[in-house]
């Protein structure tokens, strides 16, 4: 789950709290570094405990509105098609979700103001209502239904947001990219493997893991030499007015250039450039484009960038 994108940004926010803190501790870096990561994957599990709690949320509130005393006919007649998704149900017995949750004591409680605007917002969707309207009540339909609230109503909500960045620092910039997995964990689940169902692992493979760590202690031990290379390629530019993060950006895409011959140059690049456009100034990715082409070139021209001539990351 997580991916090298992620991992990317990572490294340049430890390295960009590295620089500014005071104690200047590779070692409590890379603790950071992988603390930082193992908190996404937790936020990950957080998303999926929504479904279910949010369907016991619609269950509590249906069979509230059912039994209070003036109940129109409506209230008194309305489906449980919602809450007897079976996707929700199978979620909800994930014998791995179940472990996580309890070897990680994660929980929802004193959330249900949460639960109460989801359903409500979820209520009006166009997905819901087409959802309750069909007569086809197959598993892939209840699949189907979670992976639009996921994509149309969880990943937009300002409160959901709001609450991840109380519960964690490190959730500010994650909630995008994990729901993202999340909706590729609803698709890959089959009614066939019941509580079974594997979920997503926190790394792919231990390269990604061991990437993680290369990368982050490259780009520190090397920090000079790096340095070097960005201001004697940026002539034109007085140091002092080169933005703090744009020197981070490119230190790290530096780091990846110079100790990893199985990533194309072009998709180092292409990755730094685009994190720089939500992390630096608006002008950064032109900057940062044009400073890394000219190290590259440095590179090349002194033989010290070797790199395989797959084009797959």
């Amino acid at each position: 789950m997580i991916n090298r994108v992620l991992i990317r940004i990572k490294v340049i926010q430890i390295l960009y709290s590295f620089y500014k803190g005071e104690g200047k501790d590779v070692a409590n870096a890379e603790k950071e570094l992988f603390f930082s990561l193992e908190k996404t994957y937790e936020m990950y599990f957080y998303l999926l405990m929504l479904v279910n709690e949010i369907t016991a949320y619609a269950a509590k509130r249906i069979e509230r509105e059912k039994n209070k005393f003036l109940a129109t006919e409506a209230e008194k007649k309305q489906s449980l098609k919602f809450v007897q998704n079976k996707f929700a149900q199978q979620l909800a017995n994930n014998q791995t979700l179940n472990q996580f949750k309890k070897d990680h004591n994660l929980s929802w409680e004193q959330h249900d103001f949460l639960f109460e605007e989801l359903y409500s917002k979820i209520l009006e969707t166009e997905a819901y209502q087409n959802y309750m309207a069909d007569a086809d009540c197959s598993y892939a339909k209840d699949k189907d239904l979670w992976r639009a609230l996921f994509k149309g109503v969880i990943s937009d909500s300002e409160t959901l947001g709001h609450e991840f960045e109380e519960m964690s620092i490190y959730w500010n910039d994650d909630a995008e990219v994990v729901v993202s997995f999340v909706m590729k964990t609803i698709k890959q689940f089959e009614e066939s493997n019941a509580e079974n169902q594997e979920l997503i692992s926190m790394f792919k493979d231990d390269e990604d893991r061991k990437y993680a760590y290369d990368l982050l202690r490259y780009a520190l031990y090397n920090a000079n030499d790096y340095k070097d290379m960005i201001f004697r390629n940026a002539k034109n530019w007085d140091p002092d007015r080169i933005a703090f993060m744009d020197v981070v950006i490119m230190q790290t895409a530096i780091s990846e250039i110079c100790n990893f011959p199985s990533i194309p140059v072009n998709v180092t690049m292409n990755e730094f450039i685009e994190i720089s456009k939500s992390y630096s100034t608006p002008k950064s990715s032109t900057f940062i484009n044009g400073i890394l082409d000219s190290v590259v070139k440095e590179l090349r021209a002194s033989n010290k960038l070797v790199k395989a001539v797959s084009f797959v990351n």
